[in-house]
């Protein structure tokens, strides 16, 4: 194998993406129980996004189809996945970057309370409108702060699953 992640194998690819996916997510339990940072809403959304594509990167990678169709179909849905979390995560980005007298007010609810007291989908709505819990910056890295890096990982990830789905081979 080559050391161009461009030039590996729709398999190599997807298996990186699985990996990259899974180390993310441990490292944002390390933060909630290592570092005792506990996520608001939107930061569980966005964990959920990051499960969903590491989903599609292991299966895809597992199954790695021969036929291009195949391969478009797992870069598709590992790039919704994606686009779902770059949109939770602008979102939360957005938050973050209100001045302070227009920050939504704080709610007490956890998100598996909203869920079982709202429904799934009034909850939904109810989070992405945001709260002062998920405007509040408690860790930077290089002056981004964590749901900036989750945009970041996002386009990244989403781009890459595209290219590796697609690329003539």
């Amino acid at each position: 194998m080559t050391a161009n992640p461009f030039a590996w194998t729709f398999r190599a690819q997807f298996l990186t993406g699985f990996l990259l996916c899974a180390s993310l997510l441990a490292y944002a339990l390390y933060v909630q129980f290592g570092m005792l940072m506990l996520p608001c809403p939107l930061c569980i959304l966005q964990r959920l996004a990051f499960a969903a594509m590491g989903f599609v990167f292991l299966v895809g990678g597992l199954h790695s189809p021969k036929g291009r169709v195949g391969r478009g179909v797992y870069g598709l849905l590992a790039f919704a996945a994606a686009a779902a979390g770059a949109g939770v995560a602008g979102r939360h980005v957005w938050l973050q970057s209100l001045p302070a007298s227009e920050v939504p007010l704080c709610t007490s609810m956890g998100l598996d309370y909203m869920v079982e007291a709202m429904g799934p989908f009034k909850a939904l709505s109810s989070v992405l409108a945001g709260s002062g819990e998920c405007a509040k910056v408690d860790w930077t890295l290089l002056g981004l702060s964590m749901p900036a890096w989750t945009l970041a990982w996002f386009i990244g990830l989403g781009l890459g699953a595209l290219w590796a789905g697609w690329r003539r081979r």
